[in-house]
């Protein structure tokens, strides 16, 4: 399903531009997923997707837009400075895996699958390899059950290495590539797992929309207090 059958896709693209602009009048400090989910809703109901319920800023695992399209987690990353590959990180997975209590791999996956309560994955990720004063972003929206995203396609060994001085012994769990992309799960950070993305041709095509601002601060709250409050 496309986004196309919702809306007006050309709408979208000139949306998500003015959005990330409006957002850096104001704002120096990048885009993170807390912003993201603001700023994907605003989007999303300018060109009609209806939202149904947001999570606000909250830390529970899983969809953190429900709208006309389905579930939407939100997830913001940056790009390495060549530009092809993007760390994301997603689930803590403590109560199924540690450094106390390995887990086994069918445990962590029927885990994951019971918090993936969505339909898309709604990415945000900033190129600032140029300079520091503009900032790249491109919008990607891909299906949750797409290939490299899904935890279930890959196969998973245990990760092995030192914990302080100790000798060698296993520190989380990790997986071969598929199309230059891994998962990975270590316990000293808190279990999570993170999806290590290479960005192929294959994956640009689920780029919504690009947009670069200059990351120069223009108003500030009290400028806009100022403007529009009465006190």
């Amino acid at each position: 399903m496309t986004i196309e059958k919702f809306c007006n896709k050309k709408l979208l693209e000139e949306n998500f531009k003015k959005c990330v602009k409006g957002y850096h009048l104001i704002n120096q400090s990048p885009i993170n997923k807390e912003t993201w989910e603001e700023l994907n809703a605003n989007i999303f109901t300018s060109v009609g997707i209806d939202i149904q319920s947001k999570s606000n800023g909250s830390h529970a695992p899983g969809m953190d837009i429900k709208c006309a399209m389905g579930g939407i987690s939100n997830k913001s990353g940056k790009y390495s400075k060549n530009k092809k590959t993007i760390d994301i990180s997603s689930y803590r997975l403590t109560t199924v895996c540690n450094s106390n209590y390995f887990g086994s791999i069918e445990e962590i996956m029927k885990e994951i699958n019971s918090r993936k309560n969505f339909d898309y994955y709604s990415f945000i990720i900033r190129d600032e390899s140029k300079n520091n004063d503009l900032i790249t972003y491109d919008w990607l929206l891909i299906p949750s059950n797409y290939l490299i995203l899904d935890p279930v396609s890959y196969n998973w060994e245990p990760m092995i290495g030192k914990r302080g001085k100790n000798k060698d012994e296993q520190i989380g769990w990790s997986t071969n590539e598929i199309s230059g992309c891994k998962m990975g799960i270590t316990f000293s950070m808190s279990s999570q797992l993170w999806i290590h993305i290479t960005m192929t041709e294959e994956l640009k095509k689920f780029i919504i929309a690009s947009a670069s601002v200059n990351n120069t601060q223009t108003f500030n709250y009290i400028d806009l207090g100022d403007k529009f409050c009465e006190l």
